[in-house]
């Protein structure tokens, strides 16, 4: 007499995201699919990595931008200390600014939260079965990039900028204080300053009011 197979079991799914509504909402047509299952929730990173402790989760899908922390710094963190979770990223944010930023932190995907339904999970599907998911466009951006044919001066100023720096502009886009962003990233009020003058050169602006108007209206539009 041969023995059935056991059912497998659903995947679990962990949803990071500083929107309440954004992860019932995600959470909801999540549990509504076969074969997948909320097992957490998560805002920031500190409650991100604890809950993948206590619920080995399959999968992460993560925000940039959180309540505490920042997305990328808690893809490394599950990366290095959870190397068995794959990530998929979903965020307002364009994939031309943090896409490339999240595979090489160790995502396997990037999603904007634009996109449909279907192809939501179009992503999740393809990440639990350990293939990587971006656009086409994005495909071949890094494409041309590997090989050496990218076009340098299509690249926006601010893709330039490190992923320090970037948290850095966002957060002076955010109208924090260099004490304030200190405080917020655990760093010296000097390495603020520094991060600010590379960021003002790199993106050819002279004072701090420029910096400010900058930073302010990339948020407007990109935040």
């Amino acid at each position: 007499m041969t023995k059935q197979s056991p059912l497998l079991r659903a995947a679990k799914i962990l949803i990071v995201d500083d929107h309440p509504m954004m992860r019932a909402g995600l959470a909801m047509q999540i549990s509504e699919k076969p074969g997948l299952e909320v097992c957490g929730q998560a805002e920031d990173v500190s409650d991100a990595l604890a809950t993948i402790k206590s619920t080995s989760p399959d999968l992460a899908i993560i925000d940039i931008a959180l309540k505490k922390g920042h997305g990328i710094d808690l893809i490394k963190d599950i990366k290095s200390r959870f190397p068995g979770v794959k990530m998929l990223v979903l965020s307002t944010y364009k994939e031309s600014l943090y896409a490339e930023r999240a595979l090489r932190a160790g995502a396997m995907g990037y999603l904007n939260k634009q996109e449909t339904g279907q192809q939501i999970f179009e992503a999740i599907r393809a990440v639990l079965d350990g293939e990587r998911y971006i656009s086409q466009e994005m495909t071949n951006r890094l494409v041309g990039q590997a090989i050496g044919a990218a076009d340098p001066t299509r690249t926006a100023p601010v893709e330039t900028l490190s992923n320090r720096e970037l948290e850095v502009f966002q957060l002076i886009g955010e109208g924090l204080s260099t004490g304030a962003i200190a405080r917020r990233l655990h760093l010296s009020p000097h390495t603020i300053d520094t991060h600010r003058e590379k960021i003002k050169q790199k993106l050819n602006v002279k004072t701090a009011n420029e910096l400010q108007r900058e930073a302010t209206q990339w948020m407007l539009e990109n935040g």
